[in-house]
């Protein structure tokens, strides 16, 4: 395994850019950056207290687009309302960099999703925790409730590559049905190809990040069944599947995150019905909970 901030990144990259974006020809027109914003000596933006400025993707479904149609974008305006800021967006593809291009860059305040323990970012206490998800067509009558399912041996599974799922596939002697999917963004790709090869029949079991296996589970034409994955790292850390979620601001910025904590918690119902509404899988917060913790 990496050393712990490289895998805080991978995560944060699995998680916030989980899969892909939108054919080239239909992405929304982003403003280009200035790599030069935000250094010292340099033009950055001041701060606008009056502002809930969010750092999202523009083309990252379900959690932001740029139509602010995404889970992300509802949690943003729940928030802002509660606060009663005006809601605003900085829009960047959700790639390296991604944390240096905005909310370090001044561009923007807040991320309305990362891993709880991300060390880049003081996060929230948690307000939501999913993990991976089977996902397979009705048709196939299927039954897959862990790793052990005889039925996972039956056809070719969708997973992303170096994901935390490829520790238990391996562990099961899984590997040879994988069909492996890039973590790195495709800009030719749409955010439900993994979904959309299954309804196709091109694989027959998907493993995806919950939100976004739910998600386009949810919105398939084919009907499909969703299996949260068991806990596996009693077994192996390195096969983690389950993490708290939490809203990120810049490491100086106490007071705002003290506002948005507060924000949360009254808004506790609000979030979860979205969760639910965009079919995002979760379960109970475990608190403390650390991608880094030492296993026993």
């Amino acid at each position: 395994m990496l050393k712990y901030i490289n895998k805080q990144s991978s995560l944060f990259a699995l998680l916030l850019l989980a899969v892909n974006v939108s054919c080239a020809a239909e992405m929304p027109d982003i403003p280009t950056l200035n790599p030069d914003e935000g250094r010292i000596g340099e033009v950055r933006r001041v701060v606008d207290e009056s502002e809930f400025k969010v750092c999202a993707d523009p083309d990252n479904m379900p959690f932001s687009n740029s139509k602010q149609e995404g889970f992300e974008d509802k949690i943003a305006a729940v928030l802002a309302a509660d606060l009663g800021k005006k809601l605003s967006f900085t829009y960047a593809y959700n790639r390296q960099g991604f944390l240096r291009n905005t909310i370090n860059a001044m561009r923007c305040d807040v991320i309305i999703s990362t891993t709880s323990d991300n060390d880049s970012l003081r996060t929230s206490k948690p307000y939501y925790r999913s993990g991976h998800v089977f996902v397979w067509r009705k048709d196939s009558a299927y039954n897959i409730a862990n790793w052990d399912s005889p039925d996972l041996r039956k056809g070719y599974i969708g997973v992303v590559d170096h994901s935390p799922a490829t520790i238990p596939m391996n562990d099961h002697n899984l590997i040879a049905n994988a069909r492996p999917y890039r973590i790195q963004r495709d800009l030719n790709l749409p955010p439900s190809f993994m979904i959309d090869d299954l309804a196709k029949g091109d694989i027959d079991i998907a493993i995806a990040w919950g939100p976004i296996g739910g998600y386009f589970a949810k919105q398939s034409k084919v009907p499909m069944e969703v299996k949260l994955i068991p806990e596996y790292d009693n077994v192996n850390i390195k096969g983690k599947e389950y993490w708290n979620i939490s809203v990120g601001v810049r490491k100086k910025d106490k007071e705002r995150m003290a506002t948005i904590n507060a924000a949360l918690e009254r808004n506790k119902d609000k979030i979860d019905k979205i969760l639910a509404e965009y079919g995002i899988p979760y379960v109970a917060v475990v608190e403390g909970d650390r991608l880094g913790k030492v296993t026993k």
